[in-house]
């Protein structure tokens, strides 16, 4: 019998590892479904039937279709998650939402964009990568040296969104060690409660 929630994935996406991510932390059953993107599957029709841009990960959870990691990540915290994943307190949800424009931005022009270059070679700036990577990881780790998770005083889906690109930015050849305060934060994304590495098994059980 198919799974009701299904995920469309590319297992070298740090977009959709989140989404993996936070699906494991939540125990939620889902099948996970790997897009041919070198294959350009992701550009033809039955692809773009569930998301018009040609992006994965794209959520398939009973009648609802949602693309766009953080998007997703938003509807499964105020569908499925404890509500303090997603506070409904203005300030905390007014600074989530900040973190969540941040990994969409600053980290995914900084070393989500360096990783891309490194890993797929793909013809973009990567002086210019690594300078918006320098930026976004300093303030970060400045962040962390008055709090232990992004917003708050417990992981939300700000951490879970903010993640995956800074754990995986040692493959854009980003060294980490000099941002202790960020690498003690990844050590406490890595011990929570049904953590999932980014190459995991197809789909959680």
């Amino acid at each position: 019998m198919p799974h009701a929630r299904r995920l469309f994935t590319f297992k070298l996406s740090g977009n959709s590892y989140k989404v993996r991510l936070f699906l494991g932390m939540l125990g939620l059953d889902f099948e996970a479904i790997e897009v041919d993107m070198r294959g350009g599957e992701h550009k033809r029709a039955p692809f773009l039937a569930l998301n018009p841009l040609g992006q994965v990960p794209v959520l398939v959870d009973g009648d609802v279709t949602l693309a766009d990691s953080q998007a997703i990540l938003v509807y499964l915290a105020r569908r499925y998650a404890a509500v303090s994943w997603l506070p409904q307190d203005p300030v905390l949800l007014a600074h989530i939402t900040r973190w969540l424009s941040i990994a969409a931005n600053e980290i995914q022009h900084g070393p989500a964009t360096a990783r891309l270059i490194a890993l797929f070679g793909v013809k973009l700036d990567r002086e210019l990568a690594l300078k918006r990577s320098a930026a976004i990881l300093a303030y970060m780790d400045s962040h962390l040296t008055q709090q232990q998770w992004l917003v708050g005083d417990h992981p939300t889906v700000a951490d879970v969104a903010c993640y995956p690109y800074i754990a995986l930015a040692p493959e854009g050849h980003i060294d980490l060690q000099q941002y202790p305060q960020l690498s003690l934060w990844l050590t406490r994304m890595e011990a929570l409660p049904g953590f999932v590495p980014m190459v995991g098994p197809a789909a959680s059980a």
